[in-house]
């Protein structure tokens, strides 16, 4: 009698999205990268990781559904089924909000842990929104991540502290721990990419952060006023009306999945006196 072997599933990728400074659009790249990837049909969560201000689920639009959190599970009050909430638009799409009230220490190794291993189970990509900057909440976001994607502005000290996170995810994570283990693959998301900025000395060029940083670069997304006017409604950009911002982060969701897709830097079309008068800009 021959005995047959049930493969296991494959576990869900863990990609955490951090940067080294606040303001340069981590939680809207975490919105439009899990959204882009839900479109494509992968089932995947975003956890909100910053403690305390929690502004994921006001960017996905569903923070009047919000009734148990992240901390609520991580400390045994509530099921992660019952902390997890199904986005309206897509059906492969779901949050995990964090709390308002408590603090960064509520975030425990153990617990963090726990959650994201019964996550991979079921879900193909697991996206974890860091707070910025290097503290105990941003280092508990990256610990467990099989990837990183670093988002920075080309701004000096964005690109500064963006190299300090990098040496955290080469340095204290754990697959840096673990003997044997592939490190953490990172890259860079540059974002509010301007080019008559660059034109004028006002901001890096790509090339001076590539060079800086020496890592892959995941993709380019343009300053655009649709990534506010998207955060602003709730709705992660790329569900939103099409704009060079959406194209961009739906080019850098491909690339994630595998799919060599060219780089490329659009910039928004500037608004004509039509569009000006009425306010129809991209």
């Amino acid at each position: 009698m021959t005995t047959q072997i049930k493969e296991e599933a494959p576990l869900g990728k863990v990609i955490v999205i951090t940067s080294g400074k606040g303001g340069v659009g981590k939680t809207t790249s975490a919105a439009a990268i899990s959204a882009g990837l839900a479109k494509l049909g992968h089932k995947t969560v975003v956890i909100d990781f910053d403690v305390g201000l929690r502004n994921l689920d006001m960017i996905m639009g569903c923070e009047r559904r919000v009734v148990f959190d992240f901390i609520n599970v991580i400390q045994g009050d509530a099921k992660l089924k019952q902390a997890l909430i199904k986005d309206k638009r897509l059906d492969t799409l779901y949050v995990l909000p964090t709390s308002q009230t408590r603090d960064k220490d509520a975030l425990t190794q153990e617990g963090v842990e726990a959650v994201l291993n019964e996550l991979k189970a079921e879900f193909d990509y697991i996206i974890c929104d860091s707070p910025a900057g290097i503290e105990r909440g941003a280092q508990m976001a990256m610990y467990f991540a099989d990837e990183a994607i670093v988002v920075t502005n080309p701004e000096v000290s964005s690109v500064r502290d963006s190299d300090r996170v990098l040496g955290l995810l080469h340095s204290k994570t754990r697959r840096a721990e673990e003997e044997g283990s592939e490190p953490v693959e990172a890259r860079v998301l540059l974002t509010r990419h301007d080019q008559a900025r660059i034109d004028k000395g006002e901001m890096m060029t790509v090339e001076d952060v590539l060079e800086i940083l020496a890592v892959p670069l995941l993709g380019i997304v343009p300053e655009s006023q649709a990534v506010l006017r998207a955060s602003n409604v709730g709705t992660p950009v790329v569900l939103g009306d099409p704009s060079a911002a959406a194209s961009a982060y739906e080019d850098a969701v491909a690339r994630i999945t595998g799919k060599d897709i060219e780089m490329r830097v659009e910039a928004e079309r500037a608004p004509g006196l039509f569009q000006k008068l009425f306010g129809r800009t991209a």
